[in-house]
């Protein structure tokens, strides 16, 4: 078909075709990717891009109406570094675009200039050999050809060619690739797409009838995007495969945005359009990147991956890929806990007005405080999507031979359902979803109980038995310093919270046998409490109970979970497994100052 004028709907259904293409080459893609990181996620990630796209984006005969929608929904989908530049190539190609109506030739060649400059803009450190080598030879050829082409098929079907041999020269550019034996991934992506559009101008494909059916595409893209299949553990300089979307009316400044996060880690791509902005970079503390990012519009959407993490469960011993364990952030255990056993961990949400945080990954205890006092509205949270935790029960299904989740109690939040109702929909292996009818530091303790009985390689109904056996002999006592965030949250009527400041009483509250909020005292200051939960412990000791365990946690005030862990440690003899800062969602509740001990009863 020789059309020397294209519409709206003509390059709607090009683009649909490109990204069908790339749908399809995903798993070869992830093979072959092994810059900047050898991750295998960029068909993954280019995948999600083209899915965002051919789902969301509106087909207009005026070219300018449907590139912007194109553009936009590339925006809303992009994934990863190569996801992130095309979309910004797209949006470069919209804006050269302008408000065409129709475009013919000429139009097309030099809107693809402003596609390319975009495309350079958008990584903070360019480097050739990528998707930004072939996007640039592929657009310098249509240049030369333009004298001998009079219609848009032979111009993609001659300016293909050169992004063909554009692809193979990638390695003699960059010598990872060379080492690897490899093209760049990324590069071959665009490659591909380009075919995508080609093909449809040379088969006239435009019409619905022939989109309508997407059984060669099988799967649109895979879901589990977390999966980084990193080369070498040491390649990772940077632990966080991290993403975000910005919204601000008002416009965003996404240079400003670039220069002040640079130094944060690597792979930094910024995409912007009208009112929004998608940022990826690979960094080590995401939380003080998205404390930052705040600063420029509100944060509708994030993403972060650990890289290790992954690499460490993709890399297991076959005899020792048993029992994965999952909880959710409101497990507070330490980090090297963490890590020493590959614990997964689905974190809650947080948000204040329309931004998005994620608990104890996006937003550390010191920074929720902080926004707490600062912001005009009181944060609300939510539990993890049944997606969410479908898609982490999928990868590890394929690396383990069972999976054990324990989670919050289930009165405090839907938590426990989501993860049960994901776990229905993995039929290949067992899964098993345990209310533990405790949060924070009990949450955390019996959690470590559970992953050092799989270490000492109980089974899988041994270890749920052991979980179910100790919720009854598991505490959790927390001395409460202020009610002014139960009464912020709507936890505590305003009277009350009034009262208890006027009287200076110092609830301690924990939760009951059946998960249920329970009041077990007050007193008039903090060393009272401390006092109070020391006796209850002593009392159990001498009633015949051992004390098995313990941890101290608490909400931004170290000096006064020091202080309880003195005193437990000089009544009862023990020291505790741990002390540490509690999950933000947790001191939402509990409010900063308070000092919370969780203990394991034999």
């Amino acid at each position: 078909m020789k059309l020397e004028i294209i519409d709206g709907e003509k390059i709607y259904y090009a683009f649909f075709s490109g990204g069908k293409e790339v749908i399809k080459s995903q798993q070869n893609l992830n093979d072959i990717n092994v810059f900047p990181v050898a991750d295998g996620d960029t068909g993954t990630n280019l995948a999600s891009t083209m899915h965002s796209i051919i789902e969301k984006s509106i087909k207009s005969v005026s070219v300018s109406e449907t590139l912007r929608s194109i553009a936009d929904s590339a925006l809303l989908g992009a994934r990863g570094n190569s996801g992130a530049i095309f979309a910004q190539f797209i949006n470069g190609l919209s804006i050269g675009i302008g408000d065409k109506e129709k475009l013919n030739i000429d139009d097309f060649i030099m809107s693809l200039n402003h596609a390319v400059e975009y495309s350079y803009s958008a990584v903070n450190e360019p480097v050739e050999g990528t998707m930004l080598t072939v996007i640039s030879d592929w657009v310098h050829s249509m240049h030369s050809l333009r004298n001998n082409i009079l219609n848009f098929t032979d111009l993609f079907i001659y300016s293909l060619d050169e992004a063909k041999k554009s692809l193979e020269k990638t390695p003699e550019k960059l010598q990872i690739l060379k080492d690897s034996g490899v093209v760049d991934a990324g590069a071959k992506g665009f490659v591909t797409f380009v075919e995508g559009i080609t093909k449809a101008f040379k088969e006239n494909l435009f019409n619905s009838e022939y989109y309508s059916d997407n059984s060669d595409s099988s799967v649109f893209y895979n879901s589990i995007e977390e999966n980084h299949f990193v080369g070498n553990i040491d390649d990772i300089k940077f632990r966080y495969c991290t993403e975000a979307l910005l919204q601000n009316d008002e416009g965003i400044d996404a240079v400003a945005i670039k220069e002040s996060i640079k130094s944060y880690g690597d792979s930094l791509v910024v995409v912007s359009g009208n009112d929004k902005c998608r940022i990826h970079i690979h960094t080590n503390d995401p939380s003080k990147l998205f404390y930052t990012l705040k600063k420029y519009g509100d944060i509708i959407e994030e993403k972060v991956d650990d890289m290790k993490l992954q690499y460490k469960i993709n890399n297991l011993d076959k005899k020792k890929r048993r029992i994965a364990v999952v909880t959710d952030s409101t497990c507070d255990l330490p980090q090297d806990i963490i890590d020493k056993y590959n614990i997964h961990i689905l974190p809650l949400s947080l948000y204040f007005g329309k931004s998005h945080f994620l608990d104890k990954i996006t937003i550390k205890p010191d920074q929720f405080y902080d926004l707490v006092d600062s912001e005009e509205t009181f944060p609300k949270s939510s539990q993890p999507t049944v997606k969410s935790f479908q898609n982490l029960y999928s990868f590890l299904s394929s690396h383990y031979d069972s999976i054990i989740a324990i989670h919050l109690t289930k009165e405090f939040s839907g938590t426990w359902y989501n993860s049960f109702k994901a776990s229905e929909k993995i039929k290949n292996k067992k899964i098993t979803v345990i209310n533990s009818k405790h949060l924070s530091a009990s949450l955390g303790m019996l959690v470590l109980r559970a992953v050092r009985a799989i270490e000492k390689g109980m089974e899988h109904d041994e270890v749920v038995n052991l979980i179910e056996s100790l919720r009854n002999k598991t505490i959790n006592l927390v001395s409460v310093k202020t009610l002014k965030y139960m009464v912020k949250g709507g936890r505590v009527s305003p009277l009350k919270g009034f009262m208890a400041k006027l009287l200076n009483l110092k609830p301690i509250v924990s939760v009951d046998k059946e998960g249920n909020s329970k009041l077990y005292g007050k007193a008039f200051s903090e060393r009272a409490n401390f006092k109070k939960i020391v006796d209850m412990l002593d009392n159990f000791s001498n009633s015949g109970t051992d004390l098995n365990s313990y941890c101290v946690v608490h909400a931004h005030n170290m000096k006064g979970a020091l202080k309880m862990a003195d005193l437990v440690e000089k009544r009862i003899g023990i020291k505790p497994e741990y002390i540490m800062d509690i999950s933000a969602i947790v001191g939402m509740n509990s409010g900063r100052g308070a000092v919370s001990i969780g203990a394991v009863l034999n």
